[in-house]
């Protein structure tokens, strides 16, 4: 799983897609059984997530959660994730940052403002000025 994926499934508490009705149905008939028609599948559409309400839960539940919106070592810390500059360096690479050097304060805002606007793009809420 990516870097951002252990992000994304910290925040979202590792929501599962429901499966379809024909990932569902038996994979044997009986002789005697007659066929019944499957249901349509339904596509999956994800539900918005807020993000800035389950991290402010988080942090409130961690007695603070340190600098998290601004922050992406505090922001990592609070997940539970690995904060060093070895995952920071990955997680760069991954998201295409390229900005200062690995583990200046340059790169480190960078690369928080790339998470948040990856959260965004999958679905969560996140505010302009986390994104920008």
């Amino acid at each position: 799983m990516s870097f951002f994926g252990r992000i994304w499934d910290k925040i979202t508490g590792h929501k599962a897609r429901p499966t379809t009705p024909q990932a569902q149905a038996p994979t044997s008939t009986p002789v005697s059984a007659q066929p019944v028609p499957a249901a349509p599948a339904t596509p999956f559409t994800p539900q918005p997530v807020d993000v800035d309400q389950i991290l402010s839960q988080m942090a409130e539940m961690k007695g603070g959660g340190g600098n998290w919106r601004t922050s992406i070592v505090d922001l990592l810390k609070l997940l539970d994730l690995d904060s060093s500059l070895d995952a920071r360096k990955d997680l760069a690479e991954e998201l295409g940052v390229h900005a200062g050097a690995h583990g200046s304060a340059e790169q480190n805002i960078a690369l928080s403002k790339a998470v948040w606007r990856k959260l965004a793009e999958n679905g969560g809420q996140v505010p302009a000025s986390l994104r920008d």
